[in-house]
């Protein structure tokens, strides 16, 4: 008997909703445990022994234990290769990458809790952190878009006219950026591609607003 798939993740997390997305475009159903990263769960033994430095999300595949969004996602797509997540052919594939690590490196992990708990532990000064570094990722990001989109079929997605790994990682660095307060009016490329992602298939099944432990209104 097969073993089910079981995701380790936390609602709002940006990494978890990038791999639950995933997931949902690949038909993968998972069994779902929260870390509750608020209360501080991650840091327990439990999750340290699934991912030592104490991060979601974790998910169990295929006799697997997998860490890190980019690692899961490119298991999921070397194994369930069909709907494809990455452009064919190297190049296309490496600005898929592109983005990705823009927002996989250069925004989403300067927003942590624990690097804004290390930075200050002022509330106001912890979202004035956040906002500048979402900021100054947005700005990069949108002109990335732009300058990738002569390489890409015209199309309201990240790279173009259809659902790449590029929009799984946009569309929740954009709701996080929202979340600091930035003010994205400036960036039409990203916003573009933000809604043509959350009108997708699949799409809503993995919003941070529909998880469990999320609040309910």
């Amino acid at each position: 008997m097969t073993a089910p798939v079981r995701l380790y993740h936390y609602w709002r997390s940006s990494s978890a909703w990038r791999v639950r997305w995933a997931l949902a475009i690949k038909g993968l159903a998972f069994e779902s445990t929260i870390v509750d990263l608020a209360a501080g769960e991650q840091l327990g033994a439990e999750q340290r022994a699934r991912n030592p430095i104490a991060h979601v999300p974790t998910l169990e595949i295929d006799g697997l234990t997998l860490s890190e969004s980019v690692a899961i996602i490119e298991y999921l797509e070397d194994t369930r290769p069909t709907p494809a997540l990455y452009p064919s052919g190297a190049g296309p594939r490496a600005r898929a990458r592109q983005v990705v690590e823009l927002i996989n490196s250069g925004i989403q992990p300067l927003q942590n809790l624990t690097v804004l708990r290390q930075h200050s532990g002022d509330p106001a000064g912890q979202k004035a952190w956040a906002a500048h570094f979402n900021q100054r990722g947005m700005m990069a990001l949108e002109a990335t878009l732009v300058q990738l989109g002569a390489h890409f079929p015209s199309g309201p997605f990240a790279l173009g006219d259809r659902l790449t790994v590029a929009d799984l990682y946009l569309v929740p660095q954009v709701y996080s950026a929202r979340r600091f307060g930035v003010d994205l009016t400036p960036y039409p490329r990203v916003l573009a591609a933000e809604a043509a992602a959350l009108a997708s298939p699949h799409a809503a099944s993995a919003l941070p607003e529909n998880q469990p432990g999320a609040p309910r209104s």
